[in-house]
């Protein structure tokens, strides 16, 4: 049923039973210059001013908020929670006009209800969630006639959720402290508006520390005694957000709160914590709510609306079916409900009594440990929903170049991941590592073979490798790698052994279409000597089937930071070969009996005693 009304909204609050609370607010600018005001509201005709809450239309102006941030995503309200209406409040200032538009799962738009607004006014109308179950979305549309129209203080509300509780935020940091002060500076800007944030906990694993940063003391101030700075030795993201976990429930089960993980080097926008707090608390059981991830380099486009983890090819970020993929968010929307399998923790949230069932992170360091926690909450009864219209900036994912340290982690946590939540079949997944080790080799990344090759052993070596949460293997995988030369970043204007004019830049072919039998026959031209001699090559066509062409090529990074050299040695290929192949076959057959070690080591490796072991005395 759907209501309007002119009457002045009731005073809203978080703890008085019965009384409304926020769900989310209107926006009409982003929190920081360089995002795209697309995302919060969008002009359809005539001239507006906008400011972060509050608006005003020139005569004959329509505003539109069917936009990323402008929108309620009903369809994971009603799936999710027992919220079955929804309240838009403004007040209002003018001549004007204020309707409400819904979306069907092919976006198809209609009207829900309107309201004319004249003078000093208050507008409130509630709508019905009860149409939305594969998918759409509630908006609010604003438009002015001959008078200018002044709208503020938008806001949707919903009935008082059934769990009342504040949310602690969590922010893991490591050698970024200008880039942390900026988030707790984001956060503080908005604090009058953050009613849900209870505790900060900043996490600093480096040896540049935050607190050393200028504006360090004067953030903390601002954020008005809820920050909390601990300091600890390097565990990796796994640590420095257990850390924080660790800290919240150190009262016990009893102590109910909502855990948000958050990445430091992030552009956030705070109202995200308030829509995944209200999503929370609003869920008929517990759920993980995530944020989802917008591209700091190019901010219009979503990195996807939802993932899952292939645990058995050991691929990560796979995009759910109906999902929105590197999509301009300008232009699409994801009207479709997507149900995602796993949030990574650039910012995730994580209420208490998931924990609790769940127990802590694993202390695999760094990559996966977020893929396997919620694969272990799933386990345990639980869901994730990736909620859209939350989100938060970070670094584009395809402008991280694969071939660095962070791969062993990657490898050997996957395995892990794999071990603890499928059957495990090494043979399959050994035939899988092969392939790619085959390829990284005829690929001239022989030191990214060579970290594939430790991350499989490490693994075969059993739970013991988590003993001390990852600081020695660190050190001893870069050591690894400073093996080889082609792991090296080099200015592209200063590569050794290259004189300023270059190697021409050689295309690639279109993708072969038999790619065995074209890997074979590559390897093969490398170890008689056939290939050709030096080329550069760009990011996008550094494939092996075209690096493995030369003996020498100068790649870009993905990061368009440099360039790597490749160099043909035909010994080392000979040498990783034989290496892998041994890896693999040992993984086939001693995989089944290291995956039983992890399963059983799991309830200590996740204790509060073994994190607190890690922690040290400080913990205490």
């Amino acid at each position: 049923m759907t209501t309007t009304s002119a009457e002045p909204p009731v005073a809203e609050t978080e703890s008085t039973p019965g009384v409304a609370g926020l769900a989310q607010r209107l926006l009409t600018l982003p929190p920081a210059p360089g995002l795209p005001v697309e995302l919060y509201a969008k002009r359809l005709r005539g001239h507006v001013d906008l400011e972060r809450t509050s608006f005003r239309l020139a005569p004959h102006t329509v505003l539109s908020t069917n936009t990323y941030s402008g929108r309620v995503p009903a369809s994971y309200w009603q799936r999710w929670t027992a919220v079955r209406e929804m309240t838009f409040q403004a007040e209002t200032s003018g001549e004007g006009r204020v309707e409400l538009y819904a979306s069907d799962p092919t976006g198809e738009e209609r009207f829900l209800t309107g309201t004319t607004v004249s003078g000093e006014d208050r507008v409130s109308m509630t709508v019905a969630l009860d149409r939305f179950v594969d998918g759409g979305a509630v908006w609010a549309d604003f438009s002015s006639g001959d008078a200018e129209l002044r709208v503020s203080s938008g806001r949707w509300t919903i009935p008082h959720p059934p769990r009342s509780r504040e949310t602690a935020v969590v922010i893991c940091t490591h050698n970024r402290p200008a880039d942390c002060v900026k988030t707790l500076q984001t956060l503080a800007a908005d604090l009058p508006a953050l009613d849900a944030l209870d505790t900060v906990y900043v996490v600093d694993q480096g040896d540049r520390r935050v607190s050393a940063h200028p504006d360090f003391e004067q953030v903390s101030a601002a954020l008005a005694g809820r920050l909390r700075y601990i300091t600890q030795a390097n565990l990796g993201g796994a640590g420095g957000f257990t850390r924080g976990m660790y800290e919240i429930t150190r009262g016990g089960s009893e102590q109910h709160a909502n855990i948000l993980f958050m990445d430091d080097d992030i552009v956030l926008e705070p109202e995200s914590i308030i829509r995944m707090t209200a999503f929370a608390n609003s869920a008929r059981e517990p759920v993980i709510v995530g944020a989802q991830m917008l591209y700091a380099l190019h901010p219009k486009r979503l990195h996807t609306g939802a993932e899952f983890a292939d645990l058995v090819t050991l691929q990560a970020g796979k995009v759910v079916p109906g999902a929105l993929w590197n999509a301009d968010l300008t232009e699409e929307n994801q009207e479709v409900r997507v149900d995602a399998d796993y949030n990574a923790w650039w910012s995730a949230l994580l209420p208490s009594e998931i924990v609790s069932a769940t127990g802590y992170p694993l202390p695999v360091f760094f990559q996966w440990d977020d893929i396997e926690y919620g694969y272990r909450a799933r386990e345990n009864g639980f869901t994730t929903v990736t909620l859209p219209g939350a989100g938060v900036w970070h670094a584009d994912f395809t402008w991280k170049d694969q071939d660095d340290w962070s791969r062993y982690f990657s490898i050997r946590n996957s395995l892990i991941t794999s071990a603890l939540h499928t059957g495990f079949d090494s043979r399959s997944i050994a035939v899988t590592l092969f392939g790619r080790l085959v390829a990284y080799v005829a690929g001239l990344q022989y030191g990214l073979a060579a970290t594939v090759i430790k991350g499989i052993d490490d693994f075969l070596a059993g739970p013991e490798i988590l003993t001390d949460g990852g600081q020695r293997v660190l050190g001893e995988v870069r050591e690894l790698r400073k093996a080889h030369p082609e792991t090296v970043r080099h200015d592209a204007a200063q590569v050794p052994g290259v004189p300023l004019r270059g190697e021409p830049i050689a295309r690639a072919l279109p993708d072969p279409s038999a790619f065995r039998a074209v890997l074979a026959k590559r390897l093969l031209w490398q170890l008689t000597g056939r290939t050709a001699g030096s080329a550069a090559i760009t990011a996008d066509d550094a494939q092996w089937w075209h690096v493995s062409r030369y003996r020498r090529v100068i790649v870009t990074d993905a990061s368009q930071e440099g360039v790597r050299v490749r160099d043909l040695d035909r010994d080392r290929a000979a040498a990783l070969l034989r290496e892998s192949a041994a890896a693999c076959y040992r993984l086939a057959r001693q995989g089944p009996a290291a995956a039983q070690q992890y399963r059983d080591a799991l309830p200590q490796l996740t204790s509060r005693e073994n994190w607190r072991r890690l922690f040290g005395a400080d913990a205490e």
